[in-house]
């Protein structure tokens, strides 16, 4: 299989592990907020969120998870000088922290299903938005690699991580 056949598979699995993150800690909150609803409401909602959960976790996220990164191994196997860029080891510092990112929302969903998220529903809005920093970096490096001056990209990635907290607090209080 050529090189190109493997970056394909790398990034359409990367978008599928994405889109399972966004949607996941979404109906974290979700049942979070749940938890406010009257008894026989919660119940039925509750068990509903974490039936979904559940299959986005173990038909999407991970699996997806595991094959973006078994493309992205067999890639960097085939062109070994990927990993004489600074660029491509900044990246996969942030790979590496993206996994660990889906296994934090495996722990929560451990959470869930014993029907208790210990974060509020706040910590876990701004939980969210980690994945999109991630995003962002990943596909800045990814993309410009050289060309994108890191001092820059530092205040990138800051401004962009102010811009959605402000977002957020300005949810909560239009939501309030």
């Amino acid at each position: 299989m050529s090189y190109l056949y493997f970056k394909s598979l790398h990034l359409i699995f990367m978008v599928c592990w994405f889109a399972g993150l966004f949607y996941l800690v979404r109906l974290f909150i979700y049942f979070k907020e749940s938890e406010k609803k009257p008894e026989l409401e919660r119940t039925v909602l509750e068990k509903q969120f974490t039936l979904m959960t559940k299959r986005l976790l173990y038909i999407i996220t991970w699996p997806s998870a595991i094959l973006t990164t078994i493309f992205g191994l067999s890639m960097v196997y085939i062109n070994t000088a990927l990993l004489d860029n600074q660029w491509m080891k900044v990246k996969l510092c942030f790979v590496f922290f993206l996994l660990l990112y889906t296994y934090f929302c495996q722990l929560i969903f451990n959470q869930m299903k014993i029907g208790k998220i210990t974060f509020k529903s706040g910590s876990l809005r701004i939980f969210n938005e980690v994945a999109t920093v991630f995003l962002f970096s990943i596909i800045f490096l990814a993309v410009l690699r050289t060309t994108i001056s890191w001092l820059l990209a530092t205040i990138g990635l800051i401004l962009l991580a102010v811009i959605l907290m402000i977002l957020i607090k300005l949810y909560k209080r239009i939501s309030s």
